[in-house]
């Protein structure tokens, strides 16, 4: 930042934004809600105004909240392509601060009757919830001090905590909206909810469980815009466009999406105005994009990451790895999805593409392959099972896998690089203590996959594709992943396997 360029604010853009009051909590203050809701509200508010701003809160971090506070609550969201940046400035929060340093704001502000809409972008990992059953997970110290009577530090502590309070206090209706990648994500975040106050004393949840049956929502969305991280970069970029210095600028690509189910208890922003679908066909919706995009853009990551390349677009651009993703899109996830009314599904596919292919986004492999522990439990299980069941193994999911657990939980021998060393994975620890003294992929294959159920029960009973997984762990480990890729792409045509007949 040059002694001479003036930081971002008002006095620099000529307006705060609207005088609009807040209408909205977010929870999750990082780039991908500020370039995706936050843009919607954005337009919401030029089309038809109303008391929809945001109060955005961070969950731990302090870096996007005192940069916000700095610029008077501004931030530009720079659209990337390889035409060009463009820059925008969508001044729709309120107040942000940081959940860990005050919960019990969270408490009150879920509380607080003005508020009518509360939306998340919290990850998967935010949930609190056993990926094997689906369930709160009660062993999480976090959610047993949560229940034990602390301001509330996991997200459905203080969903619950804040539910709890409103009810008490105005019992006005309200709706919860998440916008993570889980499946039926609305369903999903209710039952925790509840799960969690069915946890308290009778005297203490009574009253909330009764105050979700007649005035709460949860309705589902999806959501879907390709969001890196901010870089130095991009930060001198946008203060040579804007002349002025944002701390915090995000970067995304042109396209988004939002299908919304529209079920809300006390009104919304009118984010049809930035191109929201509301539709009852959400489930299509969050099938479509969590198996194409996600599901090919996770195989993309990991290939990509072992061929030692940084970005997704330069992964794509490798004719391998191209074929391989077309392979998976097309012959593995696309059987296992209905495809929403109206839908081009070839117009999709090729856009996709063209969305990884973009040179000039820097979307880097490690930040694809993060977190692939959550992020392939929603995206592989049930096409993967759906393919066995059909008697064909499913060869690039299988080769997903076997690359994920190589750049996470590599055998001795064996170094993935540094951007799969940069990926962060809650499962490593434990999967490389398996890899540590597994003798071959066929038993870090088992181990992982059928003792300690990392992609849930279903494949863990399959053992043609346990078997499968390992080879190709040992083919990345001893030949590379070249090898593991013509292997893959070769068998995927002609190696069909024995049907096993009544297997559920």
């Amino acid at each position: 930042m040059s002694d001479s360029t003036p930081r971002l604010g008002a006095h620099t853009v000529g307006s705060a934004g609207s005088a609009a009051a807040a209408g909205v909590l977010h929870l999750g203050l990082g780039n991908f809600h500020r370039a995706h809701q936050a843009v919607y509200t954005a337009a919401a508010l030029r089309a038809a105004g109303g008391d929809w701003r945001i109060v955005g809160v961070a969950s731990q971090s302090r870096s996007v909240v005192d940069a916000m506070r700095a610029q008077d609550l501004l931030y530009s969201v720079a659209e990337i392509s390889p035409d060009g940046t463009s820059l925008s400035i969508p001044a729709v929060h309120s107040d942000v601060f940081v959940a860990a340093e005050e919960p019990g704001r969270v408490v009150d502000s879920i509380a607080a009757s003005d508020i009518r809409v509360v939306t998340l972008t919290v990850t998967e990992n935010g949930y609190s919830y056993s990926p094997s059953t689906g369930h709160l997970d009660l062993a999480d110290p976090r959610i047993v001090a949560d229940l034990g009577g602390r301001p509330p530090l996991t997200t459905i502590g203080q969903l619950a905590r804040g539910l709890q309070r409103r009810a008490a206090r105005s019992g006005a209706p309200m709706t919860i909206l998440s916008c993570d990648n889980l499946t039926e994500n609305g369903a999903h975040t209710e039952r925790l909810v509840r799960e969690f106050l069915t946890e308290l004393p009778r005297s203490e949840g009574a009253e909330a469980l009764a105050f979700l049956d007649n005035a709460v929502t949860f309705p589902s969305s999806m959501v879907d815009r390709i969001v890196p991280a901010t870089t130095a970069e991009l930060r001198e970029t946008v203060a040579a466009q804007l002349g002025a210095w944002d701390e915090v600028p995000v970067p995304a690509e042109p396209f988004t999406m939002w299908a919304i189910e529209d079920r809300f208890a006390a009104g919304r922003p009118a984010w049809e105005a930035g191109g929201a679908v509301f539709t009852d066909e959400v489930g299509r919706y969050e099938q479509m994009k969590v198996r194409l995009l996600n599901g090919t853009h996770s195989l993309i990551a990991y290939l990509g990451a072992l061929h030692g390349v940084a970005t997704i677009s330069e992964a794509i651009a490798l004719p391998d790895i191209e074929a391989a993703a077309v392979t998976v899109l097309r012959s593995e996830y696309e059987p296992s999805i209905t495809v929403p009314s109206g839908v081009d599904i070839r117009a999709y596919e090729r856009q996709l593409f063209e969305r990884w292919g973009n040179s000039a986004l820097g979307h880097r492999t490690a930040q694809v392959g993060t977190d692939g522990s959550v992020k392939l439990r929603q995206r592989i299980p049930e096409p993967a099972l759906a393919s066995l069941d059909g008697g064909r193994m499913p060869q690039m999911i299988a080769l997903t896998t076997a690359a994920y657990l190589s750049s996470i939980a590599p055998l001795p021998g064996f170094d993935p690089g540094p951007h799969a060393r940069a990926m962060v994975d809650g499962a490593r620890a434990p999967l490389a203590e398996m890899a540590a003294s597994a003798r071959d992929g066929a038993e870090l294959a088992r181990r992982a996959i059928a003792e300690l159920h990392l992609f849930g029960q279903g494949l863990a009973e399959r053992p043609e594709f346990i078997a499968r997984v390992g080879e190709l762990v040992d083919t990345i480990t001893h030949h590379g992943i070249d090898a593991a890729l013509r292997d893959s792409i070769s068998a995927s045509n002609d190696r069909p396997i024995p049907t096993r007949g009544a297997h559920r």
